[in-house]
């Protein structure tokens, strides 16, 4: 087995529906084992849209690397992903931040994943569930990447408030 982290992002529809229904769905192929709280942020690149919730799941499978990448690919576009403008609106995105430790870079594919270290949405449910996770490229533990990205825009969610 291997332990995979993946980051969850949804700005359409049902969002906190569409990050439930992800870890539904995983099963069987990738087994849930730790999720970090849901944060409310501001949209990133293309700002012109709804705000988005972020999660990050932790997980095994038997999967390869790629393998996953289609399994992730595939359950985005069953949850009604339509390809738009780069860092548009979506009902889910799905990304995988690491897969045990290895170091992978192909044109499809590459892990760690290459931007998580500027990216506040990504290292702050990530520092949740695994503050004492290696970098394996930059070289630093999570929690030693937060000083690094402005947290101003990331937001405890709580569906409660909400109504």
């Amino acid at each position: 087995m291997h332990t995979v982290y993946i980051a969850m992002g949804t700005n359409l529809g049902d969002r906190p529906g569409n990050l439930k229904k992800v870890v539904r769905d995983l099963s069987p192929k990738v087994t849930p084992e730790a999720l970090s709280p849901v944060y409310e942020t501001e949209p990133w690149g293309f700002e012109e849209q709804p705000d988005f919730l972020n999660q990050v799941i932790r997980a095994e499978t038997d999967l390869e690397p790629h393998e996953l990448l289609v399994f992730l690919k595939d359950l985005e576009k069953q949850m009604g992903r339509q390809q738009t403008i780069r860092y548009g609106p979506r009902v889910i995105d799905l990304d995988i931040l690491f897969y045990d430790d290895l170091v992978i870079e192909t044109p499809e594919l590459t892990i760690p994943h290459p931007n998580m270290a500027e990216r506040s949405f990504v290292l702050v449910p990530l520092a949740d569930l695994a503050p004492e996770l290696f970098h394996p490229v930059i070289g630093k533990k999570i929690r030693d990447l937060l000083p690094g990205v402005d947290t101003s825009t990331v937001h405890l969610y709580s569906e409660a408030s909400q109504s």
